[in-house]
């Protein structure tokens, strides 16, 4: 019976894990970063490398390797493709950039819009002060003392 029990909460607590709403955080950011992959891709594909291609006279890294010496004649050779390499990290700056891009006039927009709609607080002016210092002891007392209590010296002015 006591492993029933077991099962039972189990389920239930993963039934809360569920519906609480991190399942469906992820889930929903999982969507929306796959739309947002292609927005991507298309946008370093089909705009960016295009004109990159022009600008490097048609350059393509991904072709680019070196051949070990064989030691053997039995052995096949081996290549080494470093051209694929520098080709990701060249794409893999691209697409950082992008998204860097994106994000940040998202970000800007976001921001902008809550300023139209007076959604952000306006900034609230400071509270005027309350303590002042003491110009004899040089410790911190109310704006209205007469007299510091710390050294016991009379104050010229108090602000009533």
């Amino acid at each position: 019976m006591a492993d029933y029990e077991k099962t039972k909460k189990f389920g239930r607590e993963f039934k809360e894990f569920l519906v609480k709403g991190n399942a469906m955080a992820l889930a929903i950011g999982v969507v929306i970063g796959g739309a947002f992959q292609a927005v991507v891709n298309s946008l370093v594909n089909d705009i960016l490398m295009p004109f990159i291609g022009w600008f490097t006279a048609g350059v393509d890294f991904s072709d680019a390797y070196f051949s070990l010496p064989r030691l053997h004649d039995d052995i096949e050779p081996v290549a080494i493709t470093y051209g694929t390499l520098i080709t990701a990290v060249i794409n893999f700056f691209i697409i950082g950039f992008v998204v860097f891009l994106l994000v940040k006039s998202i970000s800007s927009g976001g921001k902008a819009m809550k300023k139209v709609c007076h959604l952000e607080k306006p900034e609230e002016a400071p509270a005027p002060p309350t303590t002042k210092e003491c110009p004899f002891c040089i410790t911190e007392i109310s704006i209205k003392a007469l007299r510091c209590p710390h050294c016991t010296s009379k104050l010229e002015e108090a602000n009533a």
